[in-house]
């Protein structure tokens, strides 16, 4: 896999499933990793099992918050993969207050690490990667869905304009869109047998993602072996997308 020599890389999210395997995988690589929660607490499991990670914890959801913790942190990478669920409701009930908090973190706090974070490359002018953690709700219609398959697809707008803008800088930014990842949270909703058994039988892998699954991916797309691609959402759904 390509060299993390280049500089800094801030994984938000990082006491989650997914962002707790993307950082084994880049202190494996050898890779300055920046780890961010909501507090420091939440990163017990990292610090314990890796020497060396700084830990910059953040609200997302708080503008003020995001560009306080950010200013003056020179960057390379970024993984945008903290995120909210929500609850699972029709559309016709959907909490809108449930739908803005969704969006504040899933889409605005992604687009204010990515404001200052590219800030920060484009300063350097060593170039840079950033890879939003988007999701399968993005790409296709799911039921319930509706705050979060919304704050996801704005993600990847917000991910295609980026690459667009940022590509004269040798900024490249991508998405991963991920299947469920199983855990007690996900569990509550897609561990339901009339949930599971369905999905799973439209699935052409026919099971769920495990979080390294989806952190091969990322870190991929971060290093300079994916020197060449921006502007993409990689679908890592075991195919669900694609029927």
């Amino acid at each position: 896999m390509g060299d993390f020599g280049q500089g800094p890389v801030l994984v938000t999210g990082a006491g989650g499933a997914i962002g707790g395997a993307v950082v084994r995988r880049l202190k494996r690589l050898g890779a300055d990793v920046v780890v961010s929660e909501r507090s420091a607490e939440s990163l017990s499991a990292l610090t314990r099992d890796y020497s060396g990670l700084r830990l910059l914890p953040f609200e997302l959801s708080s503008e003020e918050d995001v560009r306080s913790a950010l200013e003056g942190l020179d960057v390379w990478g970024v993984v945008n993969c903290a995120g909210l669920g929500g609850v699972v409701a029709p559309t016709v009930d959907s909490d809108i207050a449930v739908f803005d908090q969704v969006m504040a973190v899933n889409t605005r706090g992604a687009l204010l690490v990515t404001q200052c974070a590219a800030r920060s490359m484009i300063r350097l002018g060593k170039g840079g990667a950033i890879v939003n953690v988007s999701s399968q709700a993005s790409l296709v219609a799911l039921d319930g869905h509706v705050s979060y398959g919304a704050s996801k697809a704005a993600l990847d707008s917000i991910t295609r304009v980026s690459a667009l803008e940022l590509g004269r800088h040798n900024i490249r930014v991508n998405s991963v869109n991920p299947t469920v990842v199983m855990s007690p949270m996900s569990a509550s909703y897609w561990g339901r047998p009339e949930i599971e058994g369905p999905t799973l039988a439209r699935m052409p892998l026919g099971r769920w993602a495990t979080p390294d699954e989806i952190a091969a991916p990322i870190v991929f797309l971060l290093s300079n072996d994916a020197s060449m691609i921006t502007g993409v959402s990689l679908p890592v759904d075991g195919g669900y997308t694609c029927v």
